[in-house]
C-alpha cells in the first residue's frame, strides 16, 4: 500500500511539473510577435550629494519577437527593431533555458566569469541576454510565479551599461538589475528595479543611484512587422553562424574579457562588413571565429583572490 501510494503521490506530482512546464514554455514563447514598445527610466535617488539625477529617458517604436529556436527546454528569441520599412536593426537576444546549471556571471568592465552549480536548479528557467553582436550581456535564473494575479519571471542580476548610459556617462560600471517580465492582457511588460554601481576589484560596491525603469510591449497586428519577418528569414543564416560561432569560443573558458574596438570599429560594424562579403559556409565560418577571438582579450586572467 505505502509504495502504491508512492508511485501515485510520484505520477501526481510528475503531471502538476509537466503542466507548469507548459505553462511557462507558453509565457515565454507569448513574448513573440509584432509590438508597439515604450522604453523609459528615471533614477529615483542618487546616494550622495556628488551625485545628480540625470534627465529621464523615453524612446519607442515597433519591434518584432521571433523563436527562432524552440524546445522544452531552451528557447530562444530574437528582437528586431522596425525603423521604417525599408529599415530593420538586429537588435538583442534572450535564450531561456530550464533547469540550466551553469551561468555567466558579470563582474565588471567588460568581464564575464563562468560559476557551475553542482546539479540544475530545479523548476527555474535561466534567461541570458546577448548583445546585438550576439556577445554576453547578462544571465539571470528564477522560476515564473504566480502571485496577486499577475504570472511573471523574476530576478536580481549583474550586468554591463546599456547603449543608453554608456554613450553618455563613465562615473560608474555596473548595472544590477533587477527584471521581472509580466504577462499581460494586451502583451508584456519589462519592470525594472536598478542600482547604479562603482565596483572595484578588492573594495565594497559603491552605489550612485537607483533607477526605475519600464519597458511596455504592447501588441500589434503582424502585419506591422511584416518587413522585419522578411529581413530576418535573409539574414538569419548569417547570425545563427555568429552565435554558434560564440558558443564554441565560449564553451571552455572560465573567465573572458571583451575589447570593446579593434581597428576602431565595434564588433557589430566588423560582423556587418563580414555579412556583405558574402562568403561560402567554410570561408564565413572561419572569418567569424577570426574576427571574435580579436574582440576576446585572450591574455587576460581573473585576480587571484587575496588571503587574509
Amino acid at each position: 500500500m505505502k509504495r502504491l501510494l508512492f508511485l501515485l503521490c510520484l505520477l501526481t506530482t510528475t503531471i502538476i511539473s509537466q503542466a507548469q512546464s507548459k505553462q511557462e514554455q507558453g509565457a515565454i514563447k507569448s513574448l513573440c510577435g509584432c509590438y508597439d514598445v515604450k522604453f523609459m527610466y528615471a533614477e529615483i535617488f542618487p546616494s550622495d550629494t556628488a551625485s545628480k539625477f540625470t534627465k529621464p529617458y523615453k524612446t519607442g517604436g515597433l519591434e518584432w519577437v521571433v523563436a527562432d529556436e524552440a524546445s522544452d527546454k531552451k528557447i530562444v528569441l530574437q528582437h528586431l527593431l522596425v525603423i521604417s520599412d525599408s529599415m530593420i536593426i538586429k537588435h538583442w537576444r534572450e535564450d531561456w533555458e530550464y533547469e540550466k546549471n551553469d551561468w555567466w556571471v558579470f563582474a565588471h568592465d567588460a568581464t564575464w566569469k563562468r560559476v557551475t552549480g553542482t546539479k540544475p536548479v530545479k523548476g527555474e528557467w535561466t534567461q541570458t541576454v546577448w548583445e546585438v553582436d550576439d556577445a554576453p550581456r547578462y544571465q539571470g535564473t528564477s522560476k515564473w510565479i504566480t502571485n496577486n494575479n499577475q504570472y511573471y519571471w523574476e530576478n536580481t542580476t549583474d550586468a554591463p551599461l546599456p547603449r543608453r548610459e554608456y554613450t553618455k556617462r563613465k562615473d560608474y560600471n555596473v548595472m544590477q538589475r533587477g527584471n521581472k517580465i509580466i504577462i499581460t492582457d494586451t502583451g508584456w511588460v519589462h519592470e525594472q528595479d536598478n542600482s547604479k554601481i562603482v565596483r572595484v576589484d578588492g573594495a565594497a560596491d559603491r552605489v550612485i543611484a537607483l533607477e526605475k525603469g519600464y519597458n511596455i510591449y504592447k501588441k500589434v497586428d503582424d502585419s506591422k512587422c511584416k518587413m522585419a519577418q522578411a529581413w530576418w528569414e535573409k539574414h538569419k543564416a548569417f547570425w545563427v553562424n555568429v552565435r554558434q560561432t560564440w558558443n564554441e569560443l565560449l564553451k571552455n573558458k572560465t573567465v573572458v574579457r571583451l575589447i570593446p574596438k579593434v581597428d576602431d570599429e565595434l564588433l557589430y560594424e566588423k560582423l556587418d562588413h563580414l555579412e556583405d562579403e558574402k562568403l561560402d559556409q567554410t570561408a564565413l565560418k572561419a572569418k567569424t571565429k577570426e574576427i571574435l577571438q580579436k574582440y576576446i582579450d585572450q591574455n587576460y586572467t581573473a585576480p587571484t583572490a587575496k588571503r587574509n
